[in-house]
């Protein structure tokens, strides 16, 4: 009877990745995309000025903007009414962006400009998503909303399984059977637009665009996680697990962003989800080696900080973080880091183990 209840649950929660507008265009898979409108709440009045933030970088990296600032005449009220947010008054002063005049500065423009709409829809879907922030959708993730992404149908693909197990368990067996072939259509559509066989990992998918992303990113290992990368595929993934390892284990990314999901920074989900995916096709070494890698940066950060944190530098293997984009905090805890601190030390071969709790 309880299996039954949360069975049902469970079908009402996936139904909304799989229906609009939570899907990724014609491509049979699902994307990140927030129902609300305009500024988050959490952001609005944060004395970081984040949006402020994002409107100077577009400001200053024209070549980055996906349409998503505008400027803003003073005298054109219509332009001003349809604006979502904030207008912001911008000074740009040589190879700097300021709230206000460089008196030293020879030559300084006035630029009035705001975020668009478009934009803050991505902002949210990039917060729907966890992953915030991050450049993997575009600066800031403007472009979040345009993407179909690995991780979440990975996701959607183990929770496809999930149900066909459940239904077999509650005896619906033609119910198992339309799960099994979901998860076999979706596993077909991931092949299809987010496998790049010539790099040998997975990548995002810009269905707007029709691209496939370059941007190399830790949940490439997701679909390991999940089973449902082929023995060939798998390989090729573990074969360039030197993009991401680190004295610490596993940057999120090779890119240094500034924010907090990118290069330099590792985050204990993903160490987990790329050691049990290698784990499931028998590249135990490597699992073991990142593991190990990441536990002792963290027992030798523990006993410095006597803290443990929500994300490290994996690269030079501490706490003490750099963030220039978005949140800049490392908040102490942290759940998940104690958890999968936990789950791969249980999981450590008895002669790494010994050598870690010596």
């Amino acid at each position: 009877a309880w299996l039954e209840r949360a069975y049902r649950y469970a079908r009402t929660d996936y139904e909304q990745w799989i229906s609009p507008p939570h899907l990724a265009g014609d491509t049979g898979l699902s994307r990140y995309f927030d129902h609300g409108d305009g500024p988050v709440p959490e952001i609005l009045g944060d004395p970081s000025h984040y949006y402020r933030e994002v409107a100077e970088y577009f400001l200053m990296h024209p070549g980055d903007n996906h349409g998503q600032m505008v400027r803003v005449n003073a005298d054109d009220s219509a332009q001003a009414v349809s604006v979502t947010g904030q207008i912001y008054d911008l000074f740009v002063c040589g190879s700097k962006v300021t709230i206000s005049p460089d008196a030293d500065a020879k030559d300084c423009r006035k630029n009035r400009v705001a975020l668009t709409p478009e934009y803050y829809k991505a902002d949210r879907s990039m917060r729907e998503s966890g992953f915030d922030v991050t450049f993997r959708f575009g600066p800031y993730g403007d472009e979040t909303q345009r993407y179909a992404p690995v991780c979440l149908n990975s996701l959607l693909y183990k929770t496809e399984l999930d149900l066909a197990r459940i239904s077999d368990l509650l005896g619906k067996k033609s119910e198992a059977t339309q799960w099994k072939q979901k998860a076999k259509q979706r596993r077909a559509n991931i092949d299809t637009h987010l496998w790049d066989a010539k790099a040998g990992l997975f990548y995002d998918y810009n269905f707007a665009m029709r691209t496939r992303s370059s941007y190399d990113f830790v949940t490439t290992f997701y679909p390991l996680w999940a089973g449902l990368a082929t023995k060939a595929q798998a390989k090729a993934v573990a074969a360039k697990i030197s993009l991401f390892e680190q004295p610490g284990g596993l940057a999120t990314s090779r890119n240094d962003s500034g924010a907090q999901w990118d290069y330099p920074y590792g985050w204990a989900p993903l160490q987990l989800i790329a050691v049990e995916g290698l784990r499931r096709y028998g590249y135990n070494a490597d699992a073991d080696r990142i593991s190990y890698k990441f536990l002792s940066m963290i027992l030798a950060d523990f006993e410095s900080e006597k803290h443990i944190r929500e994300k490290y530098d994996v690269v030079t293997r501490e706490s003490v973080t750099h963030i220039r984009a978005g949140y800049v905090t490392n908040q102490i805890g942290f759940g998940w880091t104690n958890g999968v601190f936990l789950e791969l030390l249980h999981e450590l071969p008895p002669k790494q183990l010994a050598q870690l709790t010596n």
